[in-house]
């Protein structure tokens, strides 16, 4: 179906296009007047050898295709939307030894498996820690009294909250955030980072955790990482499948969160009125709004495992289908008022963690007490917290990325 609002060669997975912002008014075109549209590419601009993939705009066609995982595969050309036009096949299959790149039921049962960490108990059991930890954070930048609020606040967190999860050392931390800022970066040319870069980065990164589970299977200890491969066989996992886990958490883990909580502080720097009753109210449903307001993963994609119906469109079998969660959680059918940033609202039904289906969050919990925590901590310690100039945004075809938000603390 043509959509005659948007100008010829439009592309939904362009880098530069998020590098400025995301492109809400064109979602709502889409939504209004063809909610699954056909975006064409040039042959094989993504990596995939074809000529483009459909845009899915709305609330309910995107749980819609979340929810039938025998129709819309995740594993057959993975869930990043766009790779760069000269990966190899081989470059892209290695993807699909990640959970997020799986089908059931290899995906089921290796979800099965690295659930046990993030059970409700498991993530009480870090609450204390973590409180403890986001106060510190907190209480160091206002030490410096103004810096880049990302890597001074927004990272330090969830990196440190994976490292407690699974039993990394703190001090291992800083190579964590670096890895994985190397492996999703290579849209990004300020950042100088190659996608041989890349590459090479997920791979140390793999290699440091499939080092520490054959450590933790060899000596178990009273960690996540021994309780997922030191009982091999008795479903548990290998060490390279806990080490491409690991590649999965420090971007689903980290990165996500990360941005989550950027974006939300400049939120609440644009919207002071929310600050204020974010400062005085600290209402449960914030975190849940910000997840919603930040959407840091844009989009995602799966591939049709044969000719379906989407929409008033057919699909055909082998086509890419893009799950659009930024459009999605701005959908009038579903959110009242959804340009409006209101941090008590509720009920909120966005599609920040996914769309449902087997490949919704395993950590919602966790990223939802991270946010909560920071804010807590930020409200206690720097009430007056103002921005010192326009946040950068990351060059990137899928996140909703902040690399630098310049920011005073204090007083």
């Amino acid at each position: 179906m043509d959509c005659p609002a948007l100008p010829d060669g439009f592309d939904f997975t362009d880098p530069d296009l998020y590098r400025r912002r995301v492109p809400l008014p064109e979602f709502a075109r889409l939504r209004r007047t063809a909610p699954v549209w056909w975006n064409a590419q040039p042959h094989g601009l993504a990596g995939f050898g074809d000529d483009g993939y459909w845009v899915v705009t709305r609330h309910a066609d995107v749980r819609e295709v979340s929810t039938r995982p025998e129709d819309y595969s995740s594993a057959r050309n993975t869930s990043v939307i766009r790779f760069h036009p000269g990966i190899s096949p081989e470059a892209i299959d290695a993807q699909k030894l990640m959970m997020l790149n799986m089908d059931p039921p290899e995906h089921t049962r290796v979800r099965q498996i690295v659930q046990r960490g993030f059970t409700p108990r498991a993530v009480r059991a870090l609450e204390t820690a973590l409180r403890e930890r986001a106060r510190t954070i907190v209480a160091a930048a206002r030490e410096r009294g103004s810096g880049n609020f990302v890597t001074d606040i927004a990272c330090e967190l969830p990196l440190q909250a994976i490292a407690e999860l699974i039993g990394i050392p703190q001090r291992d931390r800083a190579k964590i955030f670096d890895w994985s800022n190397r492996m999703i970066a290579y849209d990004d040319p300020e950042l100088a980072v190659t996608e041989e870069t890349g590459a090479l980065a997920a791979a140390e990164l793999i290699s440091y955790a499939m080092d520490l589970a054959g450590a933790r299977a060899a000596r178990p200890a009273r960690d996540i990482v021994s309780r997922l491969v030191a009982a091999e066989g008795e479903g548990s996992l290998g060490s390279d499948e806990f080490g491409f886990f690991v590649l999965m958490l420090a971007v689903a883990g980290n990165e996500t969160t990360r941005n989550a909580i950027s974006h939300g502080m400049h939120a609440f720097l644009t919207h002071p009125d929310q600050w204020e009753l974010y400062r005085h109210a600290r209402p449960a449903t914030a975190a849940e709004e910000i997840v919603r307001w930040a959407t840091p993963v844009v989009s995602f994609q799966r591939t049709a495992t044969r000719d379906v119906r989407l929409g008033n469109v057919t699909v055909r079998e082998g086509q890419r289908v893009g799950l659009f969660y930024a459009s999605a959680n701005h959908d009038p059918e579903v959110f009242d008022r959804p340009e409006a940033f209101d941090i008590t609202r509720d009920p909120n039904f966005h599609l920040g963690f996914g769309g449902g289906g087997p490949h919704f969050c395993l950590g919602r919990s966790l990223a939802v007490l991270e946010i909560d925590l920071v804010f807590r901590a930020i409200a206690d310690a720097v009430p007056g917290i103002r921005a010192a100039g326009e946040p950068r945004r990351l060059r990137s075809a899928w996140l909703n990325g902040i690399k630098e938000l310049q920011v005073v603390y204090g007083p």
